[in-house]
């Protein structure tokens, strides 16, 4: 009878956290004024803010050179780029040496000597040299608009805001069926669920295509240097201190990228996200937040990738209970409900995959489909792994930063793949 009892518990609870997961990613699209909501407004040609655009770069060399060359074709008039290179790496520092003597006057070279390196560590050694009123952040794969700074120096001023975060989006869908899967999740993260966060006042920020102006940056000393998730700590500090923050999200605008090539490189990438995000919650920078409802929403967000890694490999276990234990009928109904949630999970990420396909003119075939359903599960176990592996790591008090390498699978036309 307890068992029943237990089993029954941590059934309702998962199949709660799914509902409300899932509901929160179908935020952009409840109705057309939401959805509507979400872009960028159309500049009206007023003043123009200065802009120091930070780009840090480790053994990026393969990448690095065409990131660059894609920021100078900014239509906006007022920027600098800042490239962070590590004392140790020379094949990089050659390439952005190179691209600053090209041009002078628009791209610089900072150099980060701190032994350990990582990526808040690179900014934090840039931000002294920043002379713009907005710190804008990419990454040296990162294939940039070149409407996307004016887009956001509109977006300042009209808004008042203290962050802009646009949207990033992997783009590389038909690399393998993990990369599927990967470029659905940001779709999704930037595309619906980051604008909820805005609205509520709580956000974690995504680690690049985000402006902050520079003296709120300042005020907030910068980036945690021991965060792994740099990105995600800064936006709580500043939800915490009631900054405000406007996310915007254009197809057209958004700052493509490409998804790890590995499945190593993959769970690495998660684990650094995930102990990230557990020290951010250590942190208790979020329980600053005013509101009840602000604290609940940060302490859920936080703990989703541990929740999510455990609903994935609870819920064969409850079908399995379901099916060979003897348990009442109600029991066995509820145990399926996780399930229940899980499949309409899958419906509507096929859907969420063809309004991917449709907006970034890719050709969605039948067999990507059938990848992403497929995929599911085996995809589920990876991030429980990454979960595992992260809470090990955070208790064994390793925090060194694990690199995902680049080599630019998101340049190439994917239209034209089958």
């Amino acid at each position: 009878m307890v068992t029943s009892v237990f089993i029954a518990a941590v059934s309702l609870a998962l199949f709660w956290m799914a509902a409300f997961t899932l509901w929160w990613q179908m935020h952009a699209w409840r109705t057309p004024e939401t959805l509507a909501s979400t872009s960028f407004d159309r500049p009206d040609g007023g003043r123009a803010g200065s802009f120091s655009l930070l780009l840090p770069a480790r053994h990026e060399q393969a990448v690095l050179e065409q990131t660059i060359k894609r920021l100078l074709e900014s239509s906006h008039t007022d920027f600098e780029i800042i490239v962070i290179v590590g004392h140790d790496d020379p094949e990089t520092a050659e390439v952005a040496e190179r691209a600053a003597a090209r041009d002078p006057g628009r791209v610089r070279v900072v150099v980060d000597t701190h032994e350990a390196k990582n990526k808040p560590k690179a900014l934090n050694t840039a931000l002294p040299y920043c002379t713009g009123e907005v710190v804008g952040v990419f990454d040296a794969e990162d294939q940039v608009h070149p409407e996307l700074l004016t887009h956001v120096d509109h977006a300042f001023r009209t808004t008042g805001a203290d962050v802009v975060q646009g949207g990033v989006q992997l783009i590389n869908f038909h690399s393998s069926w993990y990369s599927l899967r990967n470029c659905l999740e940001y779709f999704f993260w930037f595309r619906s669920r980051l604008h909820l966060h805005a609205q509520k006042g709580f956000i974690p920020l995504g680690g690049n295509t985000v402006f902050v102006r520079t003296d709120v940056l300042r005020e907030a000393g910068g980036w945690d240097p021991n965060c792994l998730a740099e990105d995600c700590d800064l936006g709580v500090r500043l939800s915490s201190v009631g900054k405000k923050v406007v996310v915007a999200y254009d197809s057209d605008m958004v700052t493509r990228e490409e998804t790890p090539g590995s499945l190593m490189s993959l769970l690495k990438q998660r684990t650094r996200w995930n102990q990230g995000f557990l020290q951010v919650y250590r942190k208790k920078d979020w329980k600053q937040l005013p509101t009840a409802g602000q604290r609940m929403l940060a302490r859920y967000t936080l703990m989703t990738p541990f929740l999510q890694a455990f609903t994935g490999v609870i819920i064969p276990l409850n079908v399995a209970i379901a099916l060979f234990l003897d348990v009442s009928v109600a029991i066995a109904f509820i145990t399926f409900l996780p399930l229940v949630t899980a499949m309409v999970t899958f419906v509507f990420e096929v859907v969420g995959l063809h309004d991917f396909g449709r907006q970034y003119g890719l050709r969605v075939r039948f067999w990507h489909y059938l990848k992403l359903v497929v995929g599911g599960p085996f995809y589920q176990v990876l991030l429980a792994g990454a979960a595992i592996r992260a809470v090990y790591r955070e208790q064994r008090g390793r925090s060194d930063w694990e690199l995902t390498s680049h080599v630019g699978a998101h340049l190439i036309r994917e239209d034209v793949h089958a």
